[in-house]
């Protein structure tokens, strides 16, 4: 198939700028492929969509504060965004400008905090080697900034009021350049209706990188891979992964990055194995989902590998008609918008 074909009309006032108050009050478009059936509901009554058995499957990631702002030695201002730690306190990053940014090339963070341009990628990253006393993740917390999607508009200065909510109640493993963010709906109180009925929790770490949402580069999908991803299963998950599988219970993943870790894991070795793993699985069409039996997850964007991977779940004609209704019916987009339950 063609990228094209995976384009859709979204008006932009539906793209959601802020957060509700409440994270369980948001929209939740309940689908059902085999059926053909769409019903409008609200995420605070996920619970009745559920029933004994269920396993459902979150990522407790941790975002942490990756965008960071400078000064060169000539004064030019600098933002960076880390992308990935390499060895020797260097990190891959997107800088903007980029074109300044000359190997050799001092940046000053302030807050005891400087940086190197050691090289520029063949993908247009910015290498930078950074010079700082104590703990890097600490001088983060200090000096960074929340690294929000470019669609959501914030002045300068402004991201900070986002760094608890643009976090999942369960957040634990830091690491994240972008939350998971199927996730976000999730309280304290929804978590304990979902046991309520019986259902059980599980917890996997899958560190959502740039690749989760860089452009799709290629006209046609067969083309086109996701960069990799870091993941754990522990054994206790694992375990409980499996045994639902065993038993024939299923398996509900929050979020497209938990399906693409559940999926490398079983397409690779035809089990939920445990430990340190790289997600490297691209779903496009005419894959065979082996993992899991139900999604919930955002509204994503246009032309983007997350909307492949749905479509490829869901049914490609029966997704996009669900995206045009849920446009009719004013729901809210992406990162902080409304959901989708597929079952």
């Amino acid at each position: 198939m063609l990228i094209s074909e995976f384009d859709y009309e979204l008006p932009e006032e539906l793209i959601a700028q802020n957060p509700l108050e409440k994270r369980e009050s948001s929209r939740m478009l309940v689908t059902r492929p085999k059926e053909k059936s769409l019903e409008d509901r609200k995420f605070s009554e996920i619970s009745k969509f559920l029933k004994q058995g269920d396993l459902i499957v979150l990522n407790n990631t941790k975002v942490f504060p990756a965008r960071i702002f400078g000064k060169s030695e000539t004064g030019a201002k600098i933002e960076l965004f880390l992308v990935e730690e390499k060895e020797g306190q260097t990190w891959e990053t997107l800088a903007r400008p980029a074109r300044r940014l000359k190997p050799g090339k001092k940046i000053n963070f302030g807050k005891e905090l400087a940086g190197e341009v050691m090289e520029k990628t063949s993908e247009g990253r910015v290498l930078i080697k950074f010079d700082f006393s104590g703990s890097f993740d600490e001088v983060l917390d200090e000096i960074g900034q929340t690294p929000l999607p470019p669609y959501i508009n914030r002045e300068e200065g402004t991201l900070d009021k986002d760094r608890q909510r643009y976090q999942t109640i369960y957040a634990k493993e830091r690491g994240a350049i972008a939350a998971p963010t199927a996730g976000l709906h999730f309280s304290p109180e929804i978590l304990d209706e979902i046991k309520a009925v019986g259902a059980e929790i599980t917890e996997i770490t899958l560190h959502v990188g740039y690749g989760t949402f860089e452009p799709v580069r290629v006209r046609d999908l067969s083309e086109h891979s996701v960069m990799p991803e870091r993941f754990d299963i522990s054994k206790e998950s694992s375990e409980k992964l499996n045994g639902a599988q065993a038993e024939n219970r299923r398996i509900i993943a929050i979020g497209t990055t938990t399906t693409r870790a559940l999926e490398t894991t079983m397409a690779r070795n035809q089990e939920f194995k445990s430990g340190p793993q790289i997600a490297d699985l691209t779903i496009t069409p005419g894959y065979s989902f082996k993992a899991i039996d139900g999604i919930l997850t955002n509204f994503h964007l246009p032309r983007s590998s997350l909307l492949v991977l749905i479509s490829t779940f869901g049914g490609y004609d029966f997704i996009m008609d669900a995206y045009k209704h849920a446009v009719e019916k004013r729901y809210r987009f992406y990162s902080y918008g409304d959901c989708m339950l597929i079952l």
